[in-house]
């Protein structure tokens, strides 16, 4: 098995191991809130809903775009991982809207919270499986880049914190008779998916935009091209990223006196440093003469 089908692979792991926590979750904190009717309970049952719909998405998402090059894609596939975050974005903002209102509701007509012992039971279940998860899905990131899973890990790291205050929420609640925290609670949460929804919105259109890659990285792969001795210059220079992969053109100046086969090979030496330090790239480099004048691009 080569690195990059074991990357595929434990990309494909983790999203099936999402799919199948959230999936346990809801059952869990569907069977809690009906007991205990606690409406920040009911926020986590939401995002676990949420969580489910994005793992779902996700994994869809990863299989396409661990998928290689074809015909119709001569790019690959790895724009689909972007393309399940807007759709991610627009679930969690339609649940925020329902979770705000629920919770204004309920500050409007508070209503005691019962079993609070089950809800207790609950979230600590839910925080130690996916504190579990989460350790798997940085693992993975660590050893496949994958955007899609480094996202849901994210996700899922803010849901342990969460699923903290939920229990806080409930011991102010039952403990000392502050009704109303239980909603200020689901408010505040809701407000946190507000806020993730433009975030993961945010770098997915950047993706989808072709949007260059970090102004630190630009200078990095300019650096490795100038190291090569008969390369005296680097301009138009022009990233982006598709899911795992790196996309990398530029110009190189040479001395204009150096015959095509010898170009060919500085050329050629330059794109295998570029694709060291990049694994999943590909490059594309043209070889200019030294001092030639040209249109450039102003920015």
């Amino acid at each position: 098995m080569s690195n990059l089908e074991r990357k595929h692979k434990l990309m494909r792991l983790a999203t099936f191991a999402s799919v199948a926590v959230a999936a346990t979750l809801i059952v869990v904190k569907l069977i809690g809130w009906a007991m205990t009717g606690s409406v920040s309970l009911l926020s986590t049952l939401i995002d676990s809903f949420l969580d489910f719909a994005a793992s779902i998405i996700n994994f869809i998402a990863v299989f396409h775009a661990v998928q290689p090059a074809d015909k119709e894609h001569r790019f690959g596939h790895g724009k689909a991982e972007p393309l399940a975050g807007l759709a991610q974005a627009a679930f969690i903002c339609g649940s925020a809207i329902f979770l705000f209102i629920e919770a204004g509701a309920r500050l409007m007509e508070p209503r005691p919270i019962e079993h609070s012992t089950i809800g207790y039971v609950v979230m600590v279940f839910s925080i130690a499986l996916t504190l579990a998860l989460v350790v798997f899905q940085r693992f993975v990131v660590r050893e496949s880049s994958s955007v899609a899973i480094q996202a849901d890990s994210i996700h899922y790291a803010t849901d342990l914190a969460i699923n903290v205050s939920v229990i806080l929420s409930l011991y102010l609640s039952t403990s000392l008779g502050l009704w109303f925290v239980d909603s200020l609670f689901a408010i505040g949460i809701a407000v946190y998916l507000f806020k993730s929804v433009l975030g993961i919105g945010y770098k997915s259109l950047n993706i989808l935009m072709d949007r260059e890659l970090p102004e630190k990285e630009r200078e990095k792969i300019i650096d490795i091209a100038l190291k090569h001795s008969d390369v005296t210059g680097v301009h138009d220079l022009r990233t982006r990223s598709s899911g795992t992969h790196v996309f990398i053109q530029l110009h190189i100046e040479m001395d204009g006196n150096m015959i095509l086969t010898d170009a060919h090979e500085v050329a050629d030496t330059v794109m295998a440093n570029l694709q060291e330090a990049y694994p999943n790239s590909e490059v594309i480099i043209h070889q200019d003469p030294e001092g030639i004048e040209e249109a450039k691009p102003v920015f």
